[in-house]
Parts: structure tokens; C-alpha cells; sequence
């Protein structure tokens, strides 16, 4: 089945909705109201919500509630707040566990964040964000803290860039006029991000993000293309008095490209889930 790339990137205004007819509006505020949750936030209220989903108040707490009465959410009484609960986890996991690219990866993941003694993730697009399916830490002691399930900008970030590098040019095409319309402020800097970036990947195999998305962190990037035609992207980041860029430039980004190249050459044996 053809890949859907696509997507839309924010809920349809009430114009966008009266010309697709197989649109469920309903379902997709349902689904806006779990994707509220990241990781780490425990518990929500009713106006948190309203204020990340942009969906009215008295709307939020009727999708909560159904939400709750199938046990998606679980509600707090004394706090007046919602929790994800256990069906939500069954489903992000059914799609982690159906992935051989992610255990294809792991050895490997591993392998360099030890080396290292950073932080090595894979991750995929959702919707302007990359989001983490897999991560793999060096000692605690110097490797960022990271969870499977955060989500980073891709206008922002090493690992977006080399996610940008390696689509094919209309699916890129979509994501950077999207980009634009988020943050028109910001687009002309991001162009010349991308434009580094980009010019680094064709030479290298990798790409350098020196506290681009947090002023304290550094990053190297680079992408993976399936057989599908599907595209991934991996990271390396760490605190930058550690993941120097000397580091990233005469170790860690090499070895970030041979990485991929590697895993890629074992997908053609065990190829990622279409």
C-alpha cells in the first residue's frame, strides 16, 4: 500500500471539512485531545487541553469524557485532570513492536551511544516534528535524558535536516511551505540552516546542529531510506562542553554515517514493515 505523506498537519477549518465527506471531525478532535499528551506531563486538565488542541473548552471536556468511559484517558478526581491510560500505550507499542527497522537498529544505536557517551535516536515524521520510536544513552552522567515518544522540530533540528535531505523533492516541497506558514520570522534562518546542511549531507553523510534546537546542545544528523520508499532519520546529541564540534566532525558524525549505512544494508535481509 502507497505511503500517505501527505497528511494534514492541523485539524480542517469548517470549510476544509464540508468538502471531504468521509471526514469524521469528531474522530479527529478525539484523536487532537490524545496527542495533547507528551511525555512527561502526568496529568491535564480540561483548559490545558483546550489551550494545546486550540478545540473550545466545553468540546474538550465531552471528547474527555468518552475518552475516559473507553479507558483512554483515566480521570483524577482530586486533581480534576486526565492521564493517558493503558490503551493508549497497548497501541504505541502494537506499532514500535511491529517495526523490524527499530530492532535492526537497537545493537547498533547502542553500540555508538557507548562509544560515545551520548544520546542515539531514530526517529519519524509527525506532522512538523520528528518523533522518537527508538533511543539508545550513554552513561547518565553526560548523555541528555531523552524518551521514546518526544517530539523535536524538524526546521530545528540535525536530524530534520538530514529527514528533509533525504524525501523525495515534492514530499519536501510540502514540508518547507509548511515550515513557512508556522514561522515566517524564522524561515529565512531556517533556508540557511537547510542550505548548510544540505551541502554537509552530499559531502559527508551527516549534518551539524551546534545549539541550534537548545543553545546547550549539540547534534549531528543523518537519514535512512527503506526499500519502501520509507524515510527515517537518526541523531546523536549531548551536552556541548562533551559533544564538541571537533568531536561530531572527526568521530561521531563518521561513525553516525557508517551506522547508517549499515543498518541499511540489513534491512535488505530483514526488511522494515510496510
Amino acid at each position: 500500500m502507497a505511503r500517505s505523506f501527505k497528511t494534514l498537519l492541523s485539524l480542517p477549518g469548517p470549510d476544509e471539512e464540508k468538502t471531504d465527506r468521509q471526514f469524521i471531525t469528531a474522530l479527529a478532535r478525539g484523536l487532537e485531545v490524545l496527542r495533547a499528551f507528551e511525555p512527561g506531563d502526568g496529568f491535564l486538565g480540561n483548559l490545558e487541553i483546550a489551550q494545546r488542541t486550540g478545540l473550545p473548552k466545553p468540546t474538550v471536556a465531552r471528547i474527555a469524557h468518552t475518552l475516559t468511559t473507553l479507558g483512554y484517558l483515566e480521570y483524577n478526581a482530586r486533581l480534576e485532570k486526565y492521564s493517558l491510560g493503558t490503551p493508549v500505550l497497548s497501541l504505541g507499542y502494537a506499532y514500535l513492536g511491529s517495526m523490524s527497522l527499530t530492532r535492526v537498529a537497537r545493537p547498533h544505536m547502542q553500540e555508538l551511544a557507548n562509544h560515545a557517551n551520548i544520546s542515539v535516536a531514530l526517529g519519524n515524521r509527525d506532522r512538523l516534528n520528528l518523533a522518537y520510536l527508538e533511543l539508545a544513552h550513554g552513561s547518565a552522567t553526560v548523555s541528555l535524558r531523552l524518551e521514546v515518544g518526544a517530539r523535536i522540530p524538524i526546521a530545528r533540528s540535525a536530524m530534520g535536516m538530514a529527514y528533509l535531505h533525504a524525501l523525495p523533492e515534492s514530499e519536501r516541497d510540502f514540508l518547507v511551505e509548511a515550515i513557512e506558514k508556522h514561522d515566517k520570522a524564522d524561515f529565512p534562518k531556517f533556508k540557511k540552516r537547510l542550505a548548510t546542511a544540505f551541502k554537509e549531507l552530499d559531502a559527508h553523510g551527516y549534518c551539524v546542529s551546534l545549539g541550534t534546537y537548545e543553545r546547550t546542545v549539540n547534534g549531528v544528523g543523518a537519514a535512512l531510506k527503506t526499500r519502501d520508499g520509507g524515510v527515517y532519520a537518526f541523531n546523536c546529541s549531548g551536552p556541548s562542553f562533551h559533544l564538541t564540534e571537533e568531536m561530531i566532525r572527526s568521530d561521531v558524525g563518521p561513525r553516525l554515517a557508517v551506522m547508517v549505512s549499515r543498518i541499511e544494508a540489513e534491512l535488505l535481509v530483514h526488511p522494515v514493515r510496510v
